[in-house]
């Protein structure tokens, strides 16, 4: 059983994306935390923060480390976040003389926040995937299409004449702009978290600056100062992915709209009603539209978790991972099942 839609055994068959939510799972969760910490014991080794044979020796331990998930479930019950419990786990795995330099300088939100960008880098891969393929299959309907008439209607009224290529075009033309909120706002969203305890790596001293620049280059992330309370770039992030399931939403509303005056568009492989064999209903279309009002409506609680007081905030912290999950899955299935309707399409316009 499930609380989420999400990953529910069946309403995920409408509204999942299992290539988005893989990335949330524990173990891509568990395994971006362990990149982080090997990575972060190579960089402090080739800076002199920790031993050569420290370095060696942790990085050795997690190959072959496999933590015990059940002890990291009762940690998170006991410190509000898992890593106390996973960096006692890999301590012990290392052992001594050189389980001490495990995690060090770190602390668990460098983990966590790090994990979950390295995990969104190949969701949003994914989801750049998707919105090309819409912004494609969009472009192949204006091409078959567009030249036809379609009536205009302004606040559900009948308007003017005018082309399907007008109507694509609306559909399109903010996803090709989505495409480029995404690359701007890319180096804000992929930059490392290395704070330490208060934000300033007080333990690495001086050599501080050139072990978080070795450490987001092993990583493959932006080398930036530590933002363990300012999460605009996450709030960013969650604004886009409302803004891409609000556009597919508006396409989705108005295919629901011409499938019901059911005279200018024709769509193959409607969903059937247990009541009313005859029935057609436009499920993809509908679906666009709750989803673009999920993200609508989550989007707030994103901009309520910007208030992080003083330099962590425990309860902002945990609405993020409570939210930002779903809105990624929720845009990755909005995005599916978009190209999917425009599939369905075999007619539009006179």
């Amino acid at each position: 059983m499930t609380v989420s839609p999400f990953d529910h055994p069946l309403l995920s068959g409408l509204l999942g994306d299992e290539e988005a939510a893989r990335h949330f799972s524990v173990e891509a969760d568990i395994a971006a935390m362990l990149i982080f910490e090997r990575a972060l014991a190579e960089a402090e080794a080739e800076e002199g923060v920790i031993s050569r044979d420290a370095g060696v020796a942790i990085v050795k331990a997690l190959a072959m480390f496999r933590p015990d998930t059940a002890k990291l479930r009762d940690g998170v019950a006991k410190d509000g976040v898992v890593v106390p419990e996973l960096a006692r786990q890999i301590k012990a795995a290392v052992g001594e003389p050189h389980g001490a330099s495990v995690h060090f300088g770190a602390t668990s939100q460098d983990v966590v926040d790090t994990s979950l960008v390295l995990r969104l880098r190949p969701a949003v891969e994914h989801i750049s995937l998707l919105l090309s393929e819409n912004v494609v299959r969009l472009t192949s309907l204006e091409e078959e299409f567009g030249s036809r008439a379609l009536m205009a209607m302004t606040r559900m009224q009948p308007a003017i004449p005018m082309t399907v290529g007008d109507r694509i075009a609306s559909w399109r033309s903010p996803l090709e702009r989505h495409q480029q909120r995404l690359e701007e706002q890319s180096s804000r969203l992929f930059a490392v978290q290395f704070g330490g305890a208060a934000g300033t790596l007080e333990k690495l001293g001086d050599k501080a600056p050139a072990v978080r620049a070795a450490l987001a280059a092993k990583l493959g992330l932006g080398d930036a100062p530590q933002w363990h309370s300012q999460r605009d770039a996450l709030a960013e992030f969650a604004a886009w992915l409302s803004l891409v399931t609000g556009s597919l939403g508006k396409f989705g509303q108005d295919v629901a709209l011409l499938a019901y005056g059911g005279t200018e568009i024709r769509l193959s492989g409607g969903g059937g009603s247990s009541a009313m064999p005859h029935k057609q209903n436009p499920v993809k279309a509908e679906a666009l539209v709750a989803l673009a009002r999920f993200n609508a409506t989550q989007l707030a609680g994103m901009h309520q978790a910007l208030v992080h007081e003083q330099e962590r905030s425990g309860a902002a912290w945990t609405l993020e991972w409570l939210i930002l999950p779903q809105m990624v899955v929720a845009t990755a299935a909005a995005l599916r099942l978009s190209a999917e309707l425009a599939g369905q399409i075999e007619s539009l316009g006179r």
